[in-house]
C-alpha cells in the first residue's frame, strides 16, 4: 500500500475526539485494537481503544452542543456539511489508500464507491437540509420538525466511508449531535473522517468518536440514558442487542442490519445479460454488501444457461490485492470473515447443493491475505442455509422457478427483507413482480443502491430509513402547536 508509517503512527488514531480536542487514551480499559492488512495478513499497527468513561465524557459534550447546534438555521447547518465535504476532498487520496489497506477493495472500485460516494453525501444532505419542510401547517395547526438530541453512530467496516458519513451528515444536518463509534476494523478512515470534520469549523461537542469495541464501547453509547437515538448499521444479531440495551429509555433506533436478497431473472430476451451482471453483482466488495443480489432465481429450462453464465463469470474475474491493476475483487476483511464464508462453501458442499464455480480453496498464486475464489452453487433448494443465512461473502446460490408467482414465493421466504432484485426487459413486467415483494428497495436490471432514494429493510433487516428527507426524519420529533 501506498500509506506512509507516519500515518499509521499518527497520534490521534490512539485518540478520542471529544467537545472540539483530541483526547489521547491514557489507559486500556477498553483493550488493544489490532488492524490487520487483509491483503497480505500483516499486522499494520495495534492501538488503544476508548472506554466507558470516554463514552461518558463525549455524551456530555454532545449534550450541551446541542443546546445550541439544535437551534442554528438549516442554511447553516448545510453551509457546515458542504465544508465537511470539501475537507473531505482534500483527503481524497489519503482515504483511497486508507481503505485498500484496511478493507482490501481495489482501488479503482475504492475511489469511486467508497470514497467519491462519501464526499458526494455531504452536498446531497446539505441540499436536502435547503428543502426539508421544517414548518409546516396541517387544518391551520402550525407543526414543527426538531431534533431529537444527542445520536449515538455505530458503523460497519464494508461501507469504512460511507457508512460513517450518510450517517453523520444526516444527524449533523437534522440539528442533532453525535457520538461515532466506527468498527474496530477500519479505524484509520474514521480518523481522517473526523479530522476532516474538525478542519470544517464544526462546533465543539457536535461531533464526537470514541473508537472501540462493540463491548465495552457499543454497549455503553446503546444503553446511556442521555442519548436519545442510535443509528447502526451491522448483523441482525447487532440490532437485536443495540435494541435491547436501549429500550430502558426508549431510544429512537435506526437498524440497517443483513440482507439475502433475491435475484429474480425473467425469461426474456434479457435473460443472458441479467445472469452476467447478477453473478458480478454477488462479487462486488468480495460479496461484503447487505444487498448484493446472492440468490439467482431463474426458469427452471434455462438453468443450463444460467449455469454457463455465472461459472464463465466467476472463474474470470481478477482477484488480486488492491494495488494490482486491473483487479475486480480483492481480499475478504479478516481471517474471521475468511473462516466464515470458507465454512458456509463447506454447508453448501454438504447439503447438495452443486458447486459449479470458485470453492473453499484459495486462488492461484495468492498464498497469503484473505482471499477467496468467486463461489457458484447451482441446484440449490431456497431451505438450504446458503440460501437462507446471509454469507456476507462471494458467493451465489441458483434456485429454479416454475412460474412467477413461485418465484415471488421464494423471494419472500426468507427472515431478511433488506433489498430485492429484478431483471426484466419489460419495465411494467417488473415493477409488478416488485410491488408483490417484501424488501425495502427494489432495484431493476443490474441497478444499485441510490442515496436519492429511501434505503432500510422489512422484517429482520431492520428498521428505520436513510438517504433522502426519509434519512432526516429519523433523528426529528414533531411538534403542534394547538388552540
Amino acid at each position: 500500500m501506498n500509506l506512509s508509517d507516519s500515518f499509521f503512527s499518527n497520534s490521534h488514531a490512539n485518540s478520542c475526539f471529544i467537545d472540539g480536542e483530541w483526547i489521547a487514551i491514557t489507559n486500556s480499559s477498553g483493550g488493544t485494537i489490532k488492524v490487520y492488512n487483509p491483503n497480505n495478513d500483516s499486522l499494520i499497527t495495534s492501538i488503544q481503544a476508548g472506554g466507558i468513561p470516554d463514552v461518558d465524557n463525549a455524551v456530555i459534550a454532545a449534550r450541551t452542543a446541542f443546546q445550541s447546534w439544535s437551534q442554528t438555521s438549516p442554511e447553516e447547518r448545510a453551509q457546515i456539511l458542504e465544508a465537511i465535504g470539501g475537507e473531505m476532498e482534500k483527503r481524497r487520496a489519503l482515504l483511497v489508500d486508507t481503505v485498500c489497506a484496511e478493507m482490501g477493495c481495489p482501488r479503482d472500485l475504492t475511489d469511486r464507491f467508497h470514497v467519491n460516494i462519501g464526499i458526494e453525501i455531504f452536498a446531497k444532505t446539505a441540499k436536502l437540509v435547503r428543502e426539508f419542510q421544517w414548518e409546516t401547517e396541517m387544518d391551520g395547526v402550525p407543526v414543527f420538525r426538531e431534533p431529537i438530541g444527542a445520536v449515538g453512530i455505530m458503523t460497519t467496516w464494508n461501507g469504512p466511508v460511507t457508512s460513517i458519513t450518510k450517517k453523520v451528515a444526516a444527524v449533523l444536518g437534522s440539528g442533532c449531535t453525535a457520538i461515532l463509534k466506527p468498527s474496530e476494523q477500519t479505524p484509520f478512515c474514521a480518523t481522517i473522517i473526523a479530522e476532516a470534520i474538525e478542519a470544517a469549523g464544526v462546533p465543539a461537542g457536535v461531533f464526537n468518536m470514541v473508537q472501540g469495541f462493540a463491548d465495552p464501547v457499543g454497549v455503553r453509547i446503546s444503553n446511556h440514558p442521555d442519548i436519545s437515538g442510535i443509528t447502526l448499521t451491522g448483523s441482525v444479531q447487532a440490532g437485536v442487542a443495540v435494541a435491547k440495551a436501549g429500550s430502558g429509555n426508549l431510544k429512537r433506533m435506526c437498524l440497517e442490519l443483513g440482507g439475502k436478497s433475491a435475484n429474480i431473472l425473467v425469461d426474456d430476451d434479457g435473460f443472458a445479460e441479467a445472469a452476467k451482471l447478477g453473478t458480478i453483482g454477488c462479487m462486488l466488495n468480495s460479496g461484503q454488501v447487505c444487498f448484493a443480489p446472492t440468490r439467482m432465481l431463474v426458469p427452471e429450462r434455462l438453468l443450463a444457461q444460467a449455469e454457463t453464465i455465472a461459472a464463465a463469470v466467476a472463474n474470470g474475474l481478477p482477484v488480486g490485492p488492491a494495488d494490482t491493476k486491473g483487479v475486480m475483487m480483492g481480499p475478504v476483511i479478516s481471517q474471521q470473515q475468511y473462516e466464515r464464508v470458507i465454512n458456509y462453501i463447506h454447508i453448501g458442499i454438504k447439503e447438495g447443493a452443486k458447486l459449479i464455480a470458485g470453492g473453499y480453496e484459495r486462488p492461484e498464486g495468492l498464498d497469503e491475505g484473505y482471499f477467496i475464489r468467486p463461489t457458484v452453487f447451482s441446484q440449490v433448494n431456497n431451505s438450504m442455509r446458503i440460501a437462507q443465512e446471509e454469507i456476507f461473502g462471494p458467493v451465489v446460490s441458483i434456485i429454479t422457478y416454475q412460474s412467477l408467482d413461485e418465484a415471488v414465493a421464494i423471494a419472500n421466504d426468507s427472515s431478511f427483507g433488506l433489498a430485492a432484485h429484478v431483471s426484466a426487459k419489460d419495465r411494467q413486467q417488473a415493477i409488478k413482480i416488485a410491488r408483490r415483494l417484501r424488501a425495502g428497495s427494489i432495484y431493476f436490471n443490474g441497478a444499485t443502491m441510490s442515496f436519492d432514494a429511501p434505503f432500510g429493510g422489512y422484517k429482520m433487516s431492520g428498521q428505520g430509513r436513510e438517504h433522502s428527507f426519509m434519512g432526516i426524519e429519523e433523528f426529528l420529533e414533531t411538534k403542534a402547536l394547538v388552540g
